[in-house]
């Protein structure tokens, strides 16, 4: 089937990490979405005028919970629990907040006290199930993933929570499978795509347009496939954001088609995220990152900045925050200043590869010369990965620039946080995805000074071994 032309607007792609929404709590009724300042006015007055209704302090605890007071909302489920200690909903509004503040064990016991009260509801379960998934542990969110999939097969929001968890632990065949009903779920906001899904086989000259969906470093990742599907014979209509179309340019495509923009016509059609499931990717058959493509000038804009480098010195690029608008930015990313402690490092020279908001945070440094800032030089991707180049290393948590300096082959040690993105897997030290790539996982959640400490003494002992490479005056 050919797909003619038509104009689509434009959508926020869906977070790759993000759980799908829970269903409503049961504590009270259903808090929609909307004007919270308004129904938190109006439920402070059912409060008022009966402060003994446990159910409507677990709704004002909602509701706190969404304006980010984590503090007060649990305030108001502890207190709802005093008037209503038989209330599963308020147990597990309690378990949900807790999971957030990552005070795990007692959102299990909050959960499992829920389930208790009402054993077999489906919505208890899943919210206890995404609790488990968030405590990172997987096998036992599995094992209720299974309990809650044989009451409903067809619910594809516990598929999509299955995909995330199989994908953590390494099960790829399974988890891209049940990874594709993310296309169905409530918080999935992408575009849809239009005309006949590609089913994997032989394209024998078809045009098969791959859509973009989600973040830049996803598209990053994906683009590896680009080479495998260009071997089923097919023209390639490749999709994706302007700030990544100079980097990318070395694909194997016909035609490069702007995010957003009216729909190629093409034969057939699947999304780039797609590509794993479809090329049957196992955990241990991941193909090479993609080849990246730097122009002459950012090259050359990143040599005239940087220049040669002192003897003996690492120069170490940081990063400390992905994007403000993932939905998970504030557990996988932290702030400047834990960052700064790499300077005192002997012979560590600091640069900042930090785009957007945080991008600030340099401004507050009493002096310009403890962190060389080359965000303000940073027009796309292809320039930043001229400068990654030029760099011994990159210290970064979690963000696109990960799948860029891997895809480069970039030594880059990855700050991750206590449950991170799935391609970053369980336990392991490094992932099958990028080969130069260190992993420093927090071993508790939400707490990041042991992961700073190991990276620190890490990179004084690569500090050491750089400056030993310097021949001695007298040498």
């Amino acid at each position: 089937m050919t797909v003619k032309k038509r104009k689509a607007a434009t959508t926020s792609p869906k977070p790759a990490n993000e759980p799908a929404q829970p269903p409503p709590a049961v504590a009270a009724p259903p808090v929609p979405a909307g004007n919270d300042d308004q129904a938190l006015r109006t439920t402070e007055d059912l409060l008022r005028a009966n402060p003994q209704d446990g159910g409507a302090w677990s709704t004002l605890g909602i509701l706190l919970r969404r304006l980010g007071r984590t503090d007060e909302a649990l305030i108001c489920h502890y207190r709802g629990l005093e008037f209503d200690p038989g209330n599963a909903g308020i147990w597990s509004n309690l378990g949900n907040l807790l999971t957030d503040v990552g005070r795990h064990e007692e959102a299990g016991q909050a959960h499992a006290q829920a389930m208790r009260l009402i054993p077999g509801n489906p919505q208890l379960l899943f919210n206890a199930l995404i609790g488990k998934r968030k405590a990172a542990s997987y096998r036992e969110a599995l094992l209720m993933l299974d309990k809650a999939l044989a009451a409903e097969p067809t619910s594809h929001a516990l598929r999509w929570e299955r995909a995330l968890t199989l994908l953590q632990v390494g099960d790829y065949e399974e988890g891209f499978k049940d990874y594709e009903s993310r296309r169905h779920i409530a918080s999935y906001r992408t575009r849809p795509t239009p005309g006949t899904p590609w089913d994997g086989g032989p394209l024998n000259g078809r045009r098969i347009f791959l859509s973009t969906e989600q973040g830049f470093g996803d598209t990053l990742m994906a683009a590896r496939y680009v080479e495998l599907v260009k071997a089923r014979g097919g023209r390639i209509l490749f999709e994706c954001h302007p700030e990544l179309r100079r980097v990318l340019g070395g694909l194997p495509v016909d035609e490069f088609v702007t995010a957003g923009s009216e729909f190629p016509d093409f034969d057939v059609q699947t999304s780039q995220m797609s590509l794993p499931y479809l090329c049957g990717t196992r955990f241990g058959t991941v193909p090479p990152p993609v080849r990246l493509h730097i122009p002459p000038d950012a090259r050359a804009k990143a040599a005239r900045l940087l220049g040669p480098g002192e003897p003996g010195t690492l120069r170490v690029g940081i990063i400390w925050s992905g994007r403000v608008t993932f939905a998970d930015n504030a557990r996988r990313a932290t702030g400047l200043s834990r960052f700064l402690r790499f300077g005192t490092v002997p012979g560590v020279r600091l640069y900042s590869l930090q785009k957007g908001p945080p991008e600030e945070q340099l401004e507050q440094l009493s002096s310009r010369l403890l962190v060389t800032p080359l965000g303000p030089h940073i027009q796309d991707f292809a320039d930043t990965a001229a400068m990654l180049e030029k760099l011994d290393l990159v210290i970064m948590t979690d963000s696109s620039t990960a799948h860029l300096a891997g895809s480069l082959g970039t030594p880059i040690w990855n700050l991750v946080q206590y449950m991170p993105y799935w391609v970053y897997g369980d336990r392991a030290m490094g992932t099958p995805w990028y080969p130069s790539m260190r992993l420093f996982r927090q071993t508790d959640d939400q707490d990041w000074e042991p992961v700073f400490e190991a990276a620190v003494e890490a990179l004084r002992e690569l500090a050491r071994a750089k400056r030993a490479t310097v021949p001695s005056c007298g040498a």
